[in-house]
């Protein structure tokens, strides 16, 4: 059954610093802080959570909906989405607008800092959560803050579960609005700092947040993989050594398309989240949010 996924699409420019941002960053500094880095490595790759997610979901055999915003320089990622056969009816095209684009420079510990022009992603919530009885389920990623607002109120009018990951959206929003989209998810997936911020914005604990309503909280933490809370419980999954790494970019993204997909399927929350792990690894072998291949092995490991 389709995924909804509400969220960006763009454009990522990609460079590599070759030294540790920690050693070019005065602490003491940060006041008068004007820094340059050298970057010898730059290249250009189609991005966007919601892209992202999409790409990952549809190898695992999912049918991603993507509901987005791009700009009159985007008719490349239509081609793009098309290419998967995956559907572009829920994507808008923006007139005078860019699509929307990221600037990533990642260091040598793969420590990032991102620019981020919204550009059409601005008009996302002129898009409505489509009338449809066959979604099974849904995730709020990281989009125009109106959207994100909106489609959390329209996915609950619709009785459509969907996951609230906010990402490097969470600073839009404050504890009232916070707490707004919590009552209305199923579950809640964030990194380890975004679950700090959270916290400190809503006055939740983890703890208390997964004795709420919601079916889980998940934590990621990078290579050590992810806390699962369920019902004041916590419940580490151990992350999976990759063989190689390259590119941290959209190794988020590709973690939650797998565990839309195992939420789509049935499956427990542990068991997604294994599946998660497992598709991280093998995305930050790549370079880019949208050229790894999985394995089926990865598919037929774990669950049902």
């Amino acid at each position: 059954m389709p995924a909804l996924i509400c969220g960006s699409l763009a454009f990522d420019t990609i460079t590599t610093f070759p030294g540790r941002f920690s050693q070019q960053i005065l602490p003491d500094q940060v006041h008068i802080l004007n820094v340059s880095f050298l970057v010898p490595t730059l290249r250009r790759e189609f991005g966007g959570c919601a892209g992202n997610i999409a790409y990952s979901l549809k190898q695992l055999g999912g049918e991603p909906l993507i509901m987005a915003a791009i700009g009159t320089d985007g008719q490349d990622y239509l081609a793009r989405v098309r290419s998967w056969n995956a559907t572009t009816e829920y994507i808008r095209v923006v007139e005078d607008s860019y699509t929307a684009q990221a600037i990533i420079i990642t260091d040598i510990d793969n420590n990032q800092i991102t620019a981020f022009h919204p550009g059409a992603m601005q008009s996302a919530h002129l898009t409505a959560v489509p009338h449809r009885d066959d979604i099974s389920v849904a995730i709020i990623a990281p989009d125009g803050r109106d959207a994100m607002l909106q489609h959390a109120r329209q996915l609950t009018d619709a009785k459509i579960p969907f996951i609230f990951d906010p990402g490097q959206g969470l600073p839009m929003f404050d504890g009232t609005e916070l707490k707004d989209f919590i009552s209305k998810a199923t579950w809640v997936a964030l990194n380890d700092y975004e679950a700090k911020m959270l916290c400190d914005r809503t006055g939740y604990s983890l703890e208390s947040l997964s004795r709420s309503h919601l079916k889980g909280v998940v934590v990621t933490l990078g290579a050590d993989g992810c806390d699962i809370w369920q019902q004041g419980e916590r419940t580490h999954v151990p992350g999976v050594k990759a063989e190689q790494i390259v590119d941290p970019t959209g190794c988020g993204d590709a973690f939650r398309a797998a565990l839309l997909s195992g939420l789509e399927k049935g499956w427990s929350l542990e068991d997604s989240v294994q599946l998660g792990n497992r598709v991280g690894a093998t995305k930050i072998a790549s370079r880019g949010g949208q050229n790894h291949t999985l394995p089926t092995l990865i598919i037929s490991s774990i669950g049902s």
